[in-house]
């Protein structure tokens, strides 16, 4: 599992990259609006960002207007003032729709410019081609970046988690259960807070509640934002760190024998308490935003997406519990995490090479391979830490 992390998480190189286009695109916007800021969020930050993952991009206004008294050309003082709207969501598309439209006529290696304005988050989707990053750029999310910053406390705290997550959410791409296009499927995100809050039941937890956090916090750390409360620790070392030792393998399993038998029917996951609680409304799957407490950040997700999330849950659990290890390193088998990114269905041994083939990414059937030669003991340490 922690192959598979340091094959996938985002390099330096990479990061750079992604605020490098960030950069981008925050000169075209200083072209109508000045001291405005662009800055990636979401995956690119947290911690949890894979090669390959989106550039989530917001385009910040709250410096605008900080450095207008420094503007001063002898007895005149320049301040920047944007005309007035009737309201902010009005605003935002405007904002997106011009520079959605600069973007498309003149940015450099930006291509399939799309304005999506009239989502609930209105974004423009675009590829910039001379990183290869697939881009959405919003407006000030705050609640957005909250997020993100929670997640990086939740990534930095114990290094399973991170591996937990990584693994977690490749094992769904190879199994079909997420998609980077959007739909019915449960998202990276969703998927993500489902394994914080598993980790928030062990026993003892490995990461706090939100809650936890919260009494945390001090004076600086406190955020109140449309009127919800999204305050939390900043500061890392007033947080204990967990008794918990189970290693990662043992989580593994024990997430798959989690939420294969989750009543999903009846409970729904709240990170801020870290408690299951009864659904508030009638959706499969019901995970309270840990922020916005009246919404649902797996709402898309449709029962039959669910009812397989289950079943793929229950048959990963149940290889894990009857696998002989020794056994299949002597055939050269797939064991562990390796066996798990297969998909199902394939477990005669000499059908080895069709189930390669049904994997889509490189990197797993690169992994894989690693994970089959005949280095025994450097397996061991890699899935058994």
């Amino acid at each position: 599992m922690y192959i598979l992390l340091n094959e996938y998480q985002l390099t330096e190189e990479n990061i750079k990259l992604r605020f490098l286009a960030c950069s981008l695109v925050q000169d075209f916007a200083r072209a109508y609006f000045p001291d405005s800021t662009v800055k990636p969020f979401g995956s690119s930050v947290n911690t949890f960002g894979k090669l390959g993952s989106d550039v989530d991009m917001f385009l910040d206004f709250r410096d605008t207007g900080k450095h207008a008294t420094k503007m001063k050309k002898g007895p005149f003082e320049m301040e920047y003032q944007m005309k007035r709207l009737p309201s902010e969501r009005l605003a935002t598309q405007r904002i997106l729709s011009v520079i959605g439209d600069c973007l498309d006529n003149f940015g450099p290696g930006c291509a399939n410019v799309q304005k999506i304005l009239n989502a609930r988050c209105p974004l423009v989707k675009f590829s910039h081609q001379p990183t290869g990053f697939q881009c959405d750029l919003s407006v000030s999310n705050s609640i957005a970046i909250r997020s993100s910053e929670l997640l990086y406390i939740y990534g930095c705290l114990d290094s399973r988690v991170r591996a937990l997550v990584f693994a977690v959410r490749c094992w769904a791409r190879v199994h079909g259960l997420t998609n980077s296009a959007p739909g019915t499927w449960i998202t990276n995100f969703s998927l993500t807070m489902m394994v914080m809050f598993f980790l928030q039941r062990r026993s003892p937890p490995i990461i706090p509640t939100l809650d936890q956090l919260k009494e945390l916090a001090d004076e600086k750390d406190k955020h109140i934002i449309g009127g919800y409360d999204c305050s939390f620790v900043s500061d890392l070392r007033k947080i204990k760190p967990t008794k918990n030792t189970e290693t990662l393998d043992v989580l593994l399993g024990e997430f798959f024998e989690y939420f294969g038998n989750f009543d999903f029917r009846k409970n729904s996951l709240n990170l801020r308490k870290g408690k299951e609680v009864n659904k508030p409304e009638l959706s499969p799957l019901y995970i309270w935003n840990p922020f916005e407490q009246d919404l649902n950040i797996s709402k898309n997700v449709n029962q039959p997406q669910l009812e397989k999330f289950i079943a793929m849950a229950r048959e990963s659990a149940w290889i894990l519990q009857k696998e002989d290890k020794t056994q299949q390193m002597i055939n050269k088998e797939p064991w562990g995490l390796a066996a798990l990114l297969i998909p199902f269905g394939k477990n005669n041994s000499s059908k080895m090479k069709n189930r390669m083939k049904g994997i889509g990414s490189e990197t797993i059937r690169s992994l894989l391979d690693s994970l089959k030669l005949n280095n025994a003991s450097s397996q061991q340490k890699a899935v058994g830490k």
